[in-house]
């Protein structure tokens, strides 16, 4: 692991810990050049599978997109950033029990869509609105008004 301060490749590992249920490891390490501390993370590989997007293109599922969505529908919500991370290992999760080589995008914005709506509804609402790119004010307001009777059911 190449120390992010000097960038030499000989580091000690300090500290070890297991983390969201030994799906993860946190290690703390010390430089053995500069001796400058800092702390990396490893995860099991995940074996996803490709993902077609809404024009027939195929890529490599990417994790950090989906945080990223999370992340950005719920900027300025009292979510933390481990609840967030918690809810993209339920959409991998999801996605990897599905068992397939591909997956259409529509299906994980979905996944992200059931998660976000059970954390925050106002997260939900932004991610609903760019996901499902409302063509009009109505629109949005039959999400809306979907909501509320969820609520009120």
């Amino acid at each position: 692991m190449n120390c992010p301060f000097c960038h030499n490749p000989d580091s000690k590992v300090i500290d070890s810990r297991e983390l969201q249920e030994g799906e993860m490891i946190r290690r703390r390490r010390e430089c053995e050049k500069c001796a400058e501390r800092f702390t990396t993370y490893e995860r099991i590989e995940e074996v996803l599978p490709a993902v077609i997007k809404k024009d027939g293109r195929r890529e490599v599922f990417d994790r950090a997109k989906v945080l990223g969505g999370i992340r950005k529908a719920s900027e300025k919500r009292p979510i933390s950033m481990a609840t967030m991370e918690a809810a993209v290992d339920k959409v991998v999760r999801s996605v990897q029990e599905q068992g397939v080589e591909e997956i259409e995008s529509a299906k994980i914005g979905e996944r992200v869509m059931e998660e976000l709506h059970a954390l925050d509804e106002v997260a939900y609402v932004r991610f609903a609105s760019v996901y499902r790119s409302f063509k009009d004010i109505n629109e949005f307001m039959k999400e809306l008004k979907d909501l509320l009777n969820k609520q009120k059911g």
